[in-house]
């Protein structure tokens, strides 16, 4: 079973309002809200007064779950899932003590949500215990198939967002020296990058223990607490006004590419870019001075724009927001959503295509401000099966997830869900040497596998035609798909 960490928090604090979009309150009046049982009241100031528990204010990517989505923050949607592949030998109390100094060292893994009258707060416990479970699988067993199905019922299990832990782990033993990591995490605790900390620091703390060391791993520079108020004393009125502004400009006029709305699961299909292809792509990036994400962005627009018919093509793309190196070795959410505005000439040749999408996705992130905040001032309604701002997703994973190893012992991480559910379609790349691993993800309901596969094939000719002939005229490139 899952460690009992965490003091357990009452009932009536359990009720909690995933749909509150109100601005945040003084912290003592919510502390101080009125329960139904006074000594459930007076436990819960206790554990203030005492340290045990402190509380802040939703970070700005964090306000997204609850203000800038038609997804209810509690959805396993919101879950970020992975397996870590582990070759070497593993025991429960190496693992649970290497997975003990982690839960030490990161303060998210302590770190639940409380519901206010008005904005949720973070509630971080002084100290937790290791969500962790270890168990054997028989080896008359499908093994794979069993993975996956234990993999399924970890991360299609809702998180408690008040009483947490915000994240479960289970080690699988497939034999003495072969064992999976089955780790799902609550998006308002995590991203995309918080997986690569997560892996680096677990092997770093289990080497410890092997070596014989008990010493605490060494602190964060900077707490995921305290990113979140630089980050709130940095975006002043005056500052996300002015940001503001530019996307108010920018995202005039731009249309909707469905009027349907769609609450269904999301499905994933996965395909490859051949390796060929892949280096032909970034050679063509490095001879036109730009990047190979806005070489496969242009590819996607022009592939979205010849499967729908639409030529204003918009797509949300996440940012890693880590750029002061004190915040590289802490996990949390700390990702933004950047919109992306490709308008289709179909008069340019492909480079000049690329050209000015690369200058207007340098324009585009240089004006990023929190979702949240975007969305607020867009006047964006939250209707529910439709994402504020864009539809689409398009992002390229190059945040690092290191493969760790030394002799005897070696991590391999490999996501499985992003934890992004607010999209009607995405597109999410992963570097796989000189191939890319493409994942689309979509919303059953609004589109079948066969659309997908429609969709896939096009991007894949567009890339292929455009390494060879990369002055090929837009007009032409599309004409000649089917």
């Amino acid at each position: 079973m899952l460690a009992g960490a965490w003091p357990r928090l009452q009932t009536d604090l359990r009720t909690h309002d995933d749909t509150a979009k109100t601005p945040p309150q003084n912290l003592e009046s919510v502390a101080m809200t009125p329960a139904p049982n006074e000594a459930k009241r007076t436990r819960l100031k206790q554990w203030l007064e005492s340290g045990e528990i402190r509380l802040q204010p939703l970070s700005f990517p964090q306000r997204e779950l609850w203000e800038a989505t038609s997804v209810s923050a509690g959805d396993v949607s919101n879950n970020i899932c992975a397996l870590i592949h582990v070759r070497g030998l593993l025991t429960p109390q190496g693992s649970e003590a290497a997975l003990q100094k982690v839960v030490d060292r990161q303060e998210v893994f302590r770190l639940s949500i409380l519901p206010g009258k008005g904005q949720p707060l973070q509630m971080i416990r002084r100290s937790g215990k290791p969500a962790l479970r270890f168990r054997e699988l028989s080896s008359d067993l499908n093994q794979d198939e069993d993975i996956e199905n234990l993999a399924r019922e970890i991360f299609m299990k809702p998180f408690d967002l008040v009483q947490g832990p915000l994240y479960r782990a289970e080690v699988i033993r497939r034999s003495a020296d072969d064992h999976v990591l089955i780790f799902a995490i609550h998006h308002a605790i995590a991203d995309g990058w918080t997986l690569g900390v997560f892996v680096q620091d677990l092997f770093a703390a289990y080497m410890q223990g092997v070596r014989g060391n008990l010493a605490a791993l060494p602190p964060v520079p900077l707490s995921y607490a305290e990113w979140g108020a630089a980050e709130r004393a940095f975006w002043q009125p005056a500052v996300l006004q002015e940001a503001a502004s530019f996307w108010e400009t920018h995202l005039a006029g731009v249309p909707r590419l469905w009027n349907k709305t769609s609450q269904g699961a999301m499905q994933r299909h996965v395909t490859q870019v051949p390796a060929q292809t892949g280096r032909g792509v970034r050679e063509l990036a490095r001879r036109h001075g730009a990047t190979l994400f806005s070489t496969l962005l242009t590819a996607f627009q022009i592939t979205v724009s010849k499967w729908t018919g639409a030529d204003d093509i918009l797509v949300g793309t996440p940012v890693a927001n880590r750029n002061k190196q004190a915040v590289r070795e802490t996990m949390g959410y700390c990702s933004g959503i950047v919109p992306l505005r490709g308008q289709i000439d179909r008069s340019q040749s492909f480079i000049e295509s690329l050209k000015r999408v690369h200058q207007t996705t340098v324009e585009s992130f240089a004006h990023a401000m929190p979702f949240a905040e975007l969305v607020r001032a867009l006047k964006e309604e939250i209707v529910p099966g439709r994402n504020p701002v864009f539809e689409i997703r398009f992002a390229l994973q190059n945040h690092p997830v290191p493969d760790v190893a030394v002799p005897g012992l070696s991590l391999k991480l490999r996501m499985r869900s992003t934890g992004t559910p607010r999209f009607d379609l995405a597109c999410e790349i992963n570097e796989e040497g000189d191939a890319l691993e493409v994942a689309w993800l979509f919303r059953e309901g609004q589109f079948a596998l066969k659309d997908i596969q429609i969709v896939s094939r096009l991007y894949l000719a567009i890339l292929t035609n455009v390494c060879q002939s990369p002055e090929v005229l837009t007009s032409t490139l599309m004409s000649s798909l089917r």
